[in-house]
């Protein structure tokens, strides 16, 4: 082993990255000290506050601000968290919300601004239902992982000592993004948080049928848990982003494997084959182009959002590894 380039890599457990954290599948050439952060958001500060690990899983708009500022580490095209956004923001049934444009004017809760189910939320509500989020007032209730983020005027902090539940059950919010991202919890988001009862009505009850529609339309499908790597680490051993994207690979295409042959055995498994019926045979593609409109998208919309001080372009913000 001494000859392998040792790495600590702070990735969570999914049934697909539990190879690679078990050390099952091993990555070629490394000698992978594997971090467990929980819950894993904390990692995201770490990384992008103090360059803590070699190799991370940090949520996607967290790093386009961070790279956008200058951060010290890069992308890989693998994205080992997935969903669509269009569902998930809940609306006070006293607030006489009914549409998306029904929101400016008033206050509307998310833990961060710049946290990533937020901002592809906004994306979906920005695009498919005509809001202007420049006309909403964002509560938040935590501080945003990158220090440098200059947030919008528009984006207040909750009073001290008030949580976005509270807020949203004694109606100074009319709506919040639903469980750890607003309203669905309470405490410190990065060192462990009480889940609390959110029982309000969703925005776009048709969200699901939006979503399949949006996917077909424009082939987005909004990634989550992105792995970064230190760029020290590929300057002296580009062939590390090689070996960490087969690993991940190997570790995914044998987890879907056995999902399609033995069925799925838990809840993420059960996911990931609802999505298939949107997405197809792959829920979780890896690599450059099976991700450019999604990239791109995420990209662009930050921007929009007021996220990042300028564009953009593919080459800065990820490295492909099939030509490392």
């Amino acid at each position: 082993m001494s000859d392998r380039v040792k790495l600590k890599i702070a990735v969570a457990e999914h049934p697909h990255t539990s190879a690679i954290r078990s050390g099952a599948i091993l990555i070629e050439g490394v000698d992978a000290e594997i971090i467990t952060v929980k819950p894993q958001i904390g990692a995201f500060r770490r990384m992008v506050r103090d360059v803590e690990f070699d190799v991370c899983e940090i949520a996607p708009t967290t790093y386009i601000i961070a790279r956008a500022y200058g951060a010290p580490f890069v992308g890989l095209p693998i994205f080992v968290v997935r969903r669509f956004h269009h569902g998930g923001l809940l609306v006070r049934a006293d607030a006489g919300i009914k549409t998306a444009k029904d929101l400016e004017g008033h206050k509307v809760g998310v833990r961060a601004y710049s946290v990533t189910t937020g901002v592809w939320l906004r994306q979906a509500l920005m695009d498919d239902c005509g809001l202007d989020p420049s006309k909403v007032t964002w509560v938040v209730d935590d501080e945003e992982h990158v220090r440098e983020l200059k947030l919008p005027a528009n984006v207040i902090h909750a009073p001290e000592g008030r949580s976005l539940a509270d807020m949203m059950a004694d109606g100074e919010l009319v709506a919040g993004v639903e469980g750890a991202a607003g309203i669905g919890r309470t405490g410190n988001p990065t060192g462990g948080w009480q889940e609390v009862e959110a029982d309000y009505p969703d925005l776009l009850p048709n969200a699901a049928e939006l979503e399949a529609d949006s996917f077909r339309r424009t082939g987005v499908y909004p990634m989550h848990g992105t792995i970064v790597v230190k760029d020290s680490v590929l300057a002296e051993h580009p062939w590390v982003a090689q070996s960490l994207y087969k690993a991940f690979k190997q570790a995914k295409d044998e987890w879907l494997e056995r999902v399609k042959t033995e069925g799925p055995q838990n809840a993420s498994d059960k996911k990931y084959v609802k999505l298939m019926d949107i997405v197809g045979p792959d829920p979780l593609p890896y690599g450059i182009e099976e991700n450019r409109a999604t990239i791109e998208a995420l990209e662009r919309t930050a921007f929009e959002q007021g996220l990042t001080p300028r564009r953009m372009t593919m080459d800065e913000l990820f490295v492909d590894p099939t030509k490392a």
